[in-house]
């Protein structure tokens, strides 16, 4: 019996060492592998925090971009404002020049442009949007990726740390935590890698969307300037051609006045030519009156008689010569005034014509700058 007794108890010493052994020795494997862990979880931490930097960082690239594209389309209003505005006050040429000319065809294509611009702006604008959205929800991942391995670190860090002693406490502070789904050690890899991959391709597109569309503010804005320097040069040599036209009108309507005054005085000579005719005219007539007065055996034909009779007959052909030369001199006259109020008119036409594109349209568009977006 007593044999058996001391058996039991060194039976019983073997196995407390041996249990206090094993229990050792698991849990400096479950301290290696806790340790593990956490650097694991460290190693994707970096991982993901470098990525998340980056998706920032385009984040904030896109919202900048964003922003010169909402100011360039807030500067593409102005110009079109002003060219609709310039089309209005051409159409409000006097009839007679109201012509679809080179400067109409640069205001259409001008205001074509802008509306082209415009809308492409407003496209480039809805793709950002687009994009910083789908940037933000990568990040938004890769932030709850983040957090929720933190708190992994956390726990497994204070797993490691942990003792036989510690467990009271723990007991003390436990907290019901929703059971969660079982996931394999891949599948645990793969969440990350899913996470920056997203991540990855939205940072690819937001560059591939901001080269193009730095592109398109650098081609857009070289378009409107080129169209309102074609517009502007438009409006130069159409001024010149009608300052050009209206200065030949004015120096032909001179020269019609000055005919028409010489035509006056021819007009005036005449009137005074057939009056001294006609006093002529009269006395050689009374001459004549007066000789038929004559006793009946004086009244001979005799030379004075003779040239009395052919002077009143001359003078009679001349009057009538100087009167169908004074009709022909009135309706020169009648001529010429038509001509000066055509001319007149038209000058008035090209005035109006002038104003509107040398003041009025120059006034609008002088303001108008066309800067880099």
């Amino acid at each position: 019996m007593r044999n058996h007794s001391e058996l039991l108890r060194a039976e019983c010493t073997r196995l407390m060492q041996e249990t206090d052994k094993t229990c050792k020795h698991m849990q400096n494997d479950d301290k290696k592998l806790l340790d593990q862990r956490v650097r694991d979880l460290q190693f994707l931490k970096k991982e993901l925090e470098l990525k998340l930097g980056e998706i920032i960082v385009e984040i904030d690239f896109l919202i900048a971009l964003q922003s010169r594209v909402v100011k360039a389309l807030g500067a593409c209003k102005e110009p079109l404002r002003v060219t609709m505005v310039c089309l209005e006050e051409r159409m409000k040429r006097l009839p007679s020049d109201r012509l679809h000319d080179e400067v109409d065809s640069e205001l259409m294509r001008e205001r074509e442009v802008i509306e082209g611009v415009t809308s492409l702006l407003q496209n480039a604008a809805e793709q950002i949007t687009e994009q910083i959205r789908l940037d933000r929800s990568a990040k938004y991942h890769l932030e709850q990726d983040l957090k929720e391995k933190y708190e992994a670190q956390c726990i497994d860090n204070f797993c490691a740390l942990m003792t036989t002693h510690s467990i009271n406490n723990l007991n003390g502070s436990k907290k019901i935590v929703p059971q969660s789904l079982t996931v394999t050690p891949k599948q645990w890899e793969n969440i990350s890698d899913i996470n920056m991959a997203k991540a990855e391709q939205q940072q690819t597109n937001s560059r591939s969307l901001r080269a193009m569309v730095e592109s398109l503010l650098e081609q857009t804005v070289t378009d409107m300037q080129k169209q309102v320097q074609a517009t502007a040069e438009a409006f130069q040599l159409n001024v010149q051609e009608v300052k050009s036209a209206k200065s030949q009108m004015e120096d032909q309507l001179a020269k019609i006045l000055s005919e028409f005054a010489s035509e006056q005085r021819n007009r005036e000579d005449l009137q005074v030519a057939i009056a001294g005719s006609k006093h002529v005219l009269s006395l050689a007539q009374a001459r004549l009156a007066l000789r038929r007065q004559r006793p009946g055996k004086e009244q001979c034909q005799d030379p004075a008689q003779s040239q009395l009779l052919a002077e009143v007959q001359q003078l009679t052909a001349k009057i009538n010569k100087l009167r169908e030369a004074a009709v022909q001199s009135e309706e020169e006259q009648r001529a010429l005034v038509r001509c000066q109020l055509e001319l007149q008119e038209n000058i008035e036409v090209k005035a109006c014509s002038l104003y509107i594109d040398e003041v009025i349209c120059t006034q609008h568009r002088e303001p108008i700058i066309i800067h880099n977006f």
